[in-house]
């Protein structure tokens, strides 16, 4: 009796077995005839390339931004060397050009010692040059933290969560360094606020960037520096109101605060990041945000795949269990298509910060009192940001980036050849003005250029880099600039010029899609090897 039950049951299975697929096939040939499209076709076709998901999000991380330029620049008011007047009519010349040669006790600080660190540390006279090591630390700190979290959050930190660390450490440095008790101590937390500002503006670029479509990237890449500019006014503002530099340094220090505890929880994690990370399922669900908050639709049937992927017609298994793909700098390095990137992006970086910072600090005096002119300064950059992300998607990053090196190292050249009095004051202070506009355009474009040159899984180690070599260039400035006379601009000539010549050998980025992995990229580029004239 059991034996004639089991043949039963073996008929029926057989039977059955034909018309009725298993759960794991049906999986299977379900997730086939998914659409698979890569992150650019997605937003394209059915997310939109720039909504209304994709201008909050951008308006929101870009804040980031303010609190870099708020860090950053807050050295111009703490760091000054306050006013002084005679305290008694005996042994003092209340015309001499410096207190050095005057009798101790003869004279006072206007403002009082605590209004910055030079009168409170006595960094005057021999002790002066400790104004610019804190500085120059400082910047050094900015080099390694962009490295640093350029790594971490290409990794597992992601965009969000390396933003929000930096962020937090720069609130808790900044208050730290207000109750500083000597130089050293002070140099110390400066030093550790360089590190978490250096990778502020470069994870918030990113994460305000990867949702933006291709057609909308470069314009909202460029964008993202009107909010350093106003970063800086702000701090014209701040400081106006709070005169002593501990007050500065704590005031300074809230908008960071602001920023993690009321703006963060809004801002979502980069879709690309938790694509090349494995994590499909969290990247669908952001899309279908971004579609539902443009007003598009996004069918059931299209799913996100890497680039490698799109036309791989072998079917995966589930999504979710797709591997994590981890990219480091030595990845970039093995490539020979990204190491030469890596090497003109780091290069060309370096030269046009020697010159944008360099002209910032050899820029001449515009008469009127320190808040206003940091003020004025910064709102001066923001001509060329609009003029160069107004040409940037008709002319290509590549000639603008050589127009805009080039305009800056002319300008230049043409101050190193002027003299330095009578009406040719006048002219120097041209081409200053004329050579840190050109040169303010291309800063702002080289974080664009730079971050389309490499696919997602490394893209945040390459900016990285590049704006490690920022930094450096950023620390050489200073010294450039006390050489004096008409040698400044010959060396910032030269920078631009030759900046501009590195650009050529670089691919021409627009309308190029992001690729997401180093196969990806390099088999499309090998492809098309005329794109990258």
């Amino acid at each position: 009796m059991s034996k004639s039950s089991s043949v039963d049951q073996n008929l029926h299975d057989d039977l059955r077995s034909p018309l009725i697929p298993s759960a794991a096939a049906t999986a299977a040939d379900g997730y086939s005839k998914q659409k698979k499209v890569t992150m650019d076709q997605m937003l394209e076709k059915y997310c939109g390339d720039f909504g209304w998901w994709q201008f909050s999000h951008f308006i929101l991380t870009s804040f980031a931004w303010a609190l870099e330029g708020i860090h950053t620049m807050i050295m111009i008011f703490a760091d000054r060397e306050p006013a002084w007047r005679c305290s008694t009519n005996r042994l003092c010349d209340s015309k001499a050009k410096s207190v050095c040669g005057l009798e101790p006790g003869s004279w006072e600080w206007t403002g009082g010692a605590a209004s910055s660190t030079v009168s409170e540390f006595g960094l005057i006279c021999g002790q002066k040059y400790k104004v610019g090591l804190v500085q120059s630390l400082f910047f050094a700190a900015c080099m390694i933290g962009a490295g640093v979290f350029g790594h971490l959050s290409d990794s597992k930190l992601g965009r969000k969560g390396s933003l929000t660390i930096v962020c937090i450490m720069n609130a808790i440095f900044g208050c730290l360094t207000a109750i500083s008790s000597n130089y050293w101590t002070y140099t110390l937390f400066r030093f550790l606020s360089g590190f978490s500002t250096g990778g502020t503006g470069l994870c918030a670029f990113v994460l305000a960037t990867e949702p933006v479509g291709q057609s909308w990237r470069g314009v909202a890449g460029m964008s993202t520096f009107y909010f350093f500019s106003v970063g800086i006014a702000s701090l014209s503002a701040i400081a106006y109101f709070f005169r002593t530099w501990r007050s500065l340094y704590i005031a300074s220090s809230i908008p960071s605060i602001i920023f993690v505890i009321l703006l963060l929880p809004f801002i979502h994690e980069s879709p690309r990041w938790c694509l090349v990370r494995g994590k499909v399922d969290e990247a669908m669900k952001i899309m279908r945000k971004i579609a539902k908050s443009n007003g598009k639709h996004l069918p059931d049937d299209v799913v996100l795949a890497l680039d490698s992927e799109v036309n791989d017609d072998v079917p995966d298994s589930q999504s979710v269990s797709k591997e994590a793909l981890n990219g480091s700098l030595l990845d970039v390095l093995r490539l020979p298509l990204t190491r030469f990137r890596l090497f003109l992006a780091v290069v060309i970086n370096f030269l046009c910060s020697v010159v944008y910072y360099g002209l910032s600090l050899n820029a001449v005096n515009l008469g009127t009192n320190l808040y206003l002119s940091v003020a004025l300064n910064a709102v001066a950059e923001m001509p060329a940001y609009f003029l160069t992300a107004l040409v940037l998607d008709k002319l290509g990053r590549k000639p603008l980036a050589i127009g805009t090196m080039w305009f800056s190292g002319i300008f230049c050249l043409t101050g190193s050849l002027a003299k330095g009095d009578g009406t040719w004051k006048l002219v120097r202070m041209v081409c200053g003005v004329l050579g840190i506009f050109g040169m303010a355009g291309t800063y702002n474009l080289l974080f664009v250029y730079s971050m389309e040159l490499f696919p997602t899984v490394v893209r945040n180690a390459a900016l990285g880099c590049a704006t490690q070599a920022s930094q450096m260039g950023a620390i050489l400035a200073p010294f450039v600039v006390v050489l004096g006379g008409g040698i400044p601009f010959a060396v910032f000539a030269f920078c631009g010029i030759a900046g501009g010549l590195l650009v050529i050998y670089l691919p021409e980025t627009l309308n190029r899609p992001l690729y997401d992995t180093m196969a990806g990229m390099e088999e499309a580029e090998t492809k098309k090897p005329s794109i990258l004239s």
